[in-house]
């Protein structure tokens, strides 16, 4: 009797601040949808779960997040003073 082969079972969880600033520290830009893409072609990733800071107002980033085929997973934010001005950490990247 053959055995029958195993699909790989592979899930990637992505921190997507780090990924970002990561990729940006090396002089690129990360296309989120690209990289799904590779992950999938490359690596057999089934499901790839992408952790995020949630900000209101950034309901497209994350649907378009999900279009690419991300399970969204989102984490708390923190609202920090600078120079007079309040920024959210961790909230610095975009989909192509």
């Amino acid at each position: 009797m053959a055995k029958k082969r195993q699909k790989p079972n592979n899930y990637a969880f992505i921190d997507s601040q780090n990924l970002n600033l990561g990729v940006r520290d090396q002089g690129w830009k990360l296309d989120f949808k690209r990289f799904r893409v590779y992950l999938k072609d490359k690596y057999h990733v089934q499901k790839a779960f992408l952790f995020i800071g949630y900000v209101p107002g950034n309901e497209s980033l994350y649907t378009g997040l999900q279009h690419a085929d991300y399970i969204v997973v989102f984490k708390p934010t923190l609202a920090v003073k600078k120079r007079k001005k309040v920024v959210v950490k961790g909230m610095e990247i975009s989909v192509v």
